[in-house]
């Protein structure tokens, strides 16, 4: 991080600004099968941010690209399958040493294919809330389901 001095005064001493980091978005889908478990993919242990933790999938939104887009088209990368966005589920904020970034993850519908995860992941599987917090998670899911409300995260009926 850049710091920049200023010239005034705060008792006696001078005041540091420090300049944040700017914000990318990052999109993740909530998917349940007919068991009502989550699908959840592991992280490619080369990757930047939490390598071979397991987490929703999704991405980046690209810029000029609207959230929904991202998302669906995130999804087919990610998993070959096919999709509608549904309602909102959870907003997070993350901050890494690189970046910073803000997440939404949404509730998905209409989920039509079989899933085939891409080379940014090593393994995928269909989990319940007991099993997920068991498990290695990326860091914006853990704090995900340290919220209360994430309760409704496998209860949402929403699905398929």
């Amino acid at each position: 991080m850049k710091e920049k001095f200023f010239p005034f005064i705060l008792s006696n001493r001078n005041l540091k600004i420090i300049n944040m980091k700017g914000y990318g978005l990052t999109v993740r889908g909530v998917i349940k099968n007919n068991d009502n478990e989550i699908l959840i993919v592991k992280r490619h242990p080369k990757s930047k941010t939490d390598p071979e933790m397991w987490e929703l999938p999704g991405g980046k939104v690209e810029k000029g690209e609207h959230f929904i887009d991202a998302l669906i088209r995130e999804i087919k990368e990610e998993t070959d399958l096919d999709c509608e966005v549904g309602d909102f589920c959870e907003a997070v904020q993350n901050d890494y040493m690189h970046k910073r970034t803000v997440q939404l993850i949404m509730y998905l519908k209409d989920i039509k294919g079989n899933v085939k995860i891409s080379e940014e992941h090593t393994e995928w599987k269909w989990v319940g809330l007991d099993e997920l917090k068991t498990l290695q998670i990326s860091s914006s899911l853990k704090k995900s389901i340290g919220k209360e409300r994430m309760e409704g995260l496998i209860n949402h009926q929403t699905f398929i």
